[in-house]
């Protein structure tokens, strides 16, 4: 009998010693999960050269405290700048976006000298001088090598910098074929089809390289919209764009995100962008339910089907909303909306002071 016991207690010895660390184990994988969630929050926030260090720092505080993850910062892609910004978000524990216009370039000193890198309308009108629906629409053409380069450049020059986590492209797409229908009404537009104001890209640079690959000039095609090959031509521009982005971006050890349309189909539809091909770690899709009449069930919905989309990808989604004119009891159930989706995050553009609370008590 004695023999048994000292069996029995030698064998209980070993399995708990055994289990011991793997319940510890168990125990240090929560508090990593409690570290970096599973559920991401963002906020997009522009650092306009009008804003001081100090109101950085109020920013990025009440961010932090509020239950915001990670914030996209915008400096007009210049380096110097966000060399300067990015430590001030970092030190309140914020994980930091460069977040960067990237076909759209407002304003680019080095791409106005060069009138013939920009894209050009069906019905000749060049970004350079003549914007589509805002004066802020300055598009540079994908087809062109060196606008193209001179966009890598600017990844390159964000993606040195030391702490930020990734590069985030927005504006990587061309013009709006056909805007949200919330904002026609806007520019008294009715768009029921391809109007050659809003179908670009019939830059020199862009009509000479499809006519090379496919052998015929689409500017003599009698229903531009309906040949399959230019619009596969677009969408697989914008592709190359941002494929090489992504090897930059990784060359330096950061990841590559981009703001983009609802899903890859809708994209498709409304901006030429399929980013359900790209390669990309993060996708912040703008589903801005306002902007187009619909409610939260749309929400849920879109990125639903972005995610679908990107099965057997790598590509993580986080649903994007536009939250200014939430009160805080609608912040609060779009959140929720997003996390019953089974989005990796939100992303929420232009909080206001009356959102914090509720952003904060939804992380609980």
């Amino acid at each position: 009998m004695k023999l048994f016991k000292t069996i029995f207690f030698i064998v209980t010895a070993l399995i708990t010693g055994c289990t011991s660390p793997n319940k510890k184990e168990d125990t240090m994988s929560k508090e990593v999960e409690n570290i970096h969630p599973t559920f991401k929050y963002w906020s997009w926030y522009g650092a306009g050269v009008e804003k001081t260090d100090e109101d950085h720092r109020i920013w990025f505080k009440k961010l932090a405290q509020n239950g915001i993850d990670a914030v996209l910062i915008d400096t007009q892609a210049d380096a110097k700048r966000l060399e300067k910004v990015a430590p001030l978000a970092l030190e309140e524990g914020l994980e930091v976006h460069a977040w960067m216009f990237t076909m759209n370039r407002p304003g680019d000193t080095v791409a106005l000298k060069h009138p013939d890198w920009y894209m050009v309308s069906r019905s000749g009108k060049s970004c350079f001088d003549d914007r589509p629906y805002v004066d802020y629409y300055q598009w540079l053409s994908p087809s062109h090598p060196e606008a193209r380069q001179h966009v890598w450049n600017l990844v390159e020059s964000i993606a040195k910098i030391e702490g930020i986590t990734s590069v985030h492209l927005d504006y990587i797409r061309y013009p709006d074929v056909y805007l949200p229908i919330g904002l026609l009404p806007k520019y008294n537009l009715v768009q029921n089809e391809e109007l050659p104001d809003f179908d670009f890209d019939y830059s020199e640079a862009a009509v000479e390289k499809f006519k090379k690959l496919y052998g015929k000039d689409i500017r003599k095609a009698e229903v531009p919209a309906i040949d399959i090959e230019w619009k596969q031509f677009r969408l697989n521009e914008i592709k190359a764009v941002v494929d090489g982005a992504y090897d930059i971006a990784h060359k330096h050890g950061k990841e590559l995100t981009a703001a983009v349309f609802p899903y890859p189909e809708m994209a498709d539809h409304m901006v030429r962008q399929r980013w359900d091909k790209w390669k990309v770690d993060h996708v912040l899709p703008m589903i801005y339910n306002n902007f187009y009449n619909e409610g939260l069930d749309w929400v849920k919905f879109a990125s639903q089907q972005g995610i679908e989309d990107l099965k057997g990808k790598n590509t993580k989604l986080h649903t994007g909303l536009y939250i200014p004119e939430m009160t805080a009891d609608e912040v609060t159930t779009a959140i929720e909306t997003v996390k019953e989706s089974g989005a990796s995050g939100v992303a929420l553009f232009d909080i206001k002071e009356h959102h914090f609370e509720a952003i904060k008590a939804s992380k609980k």
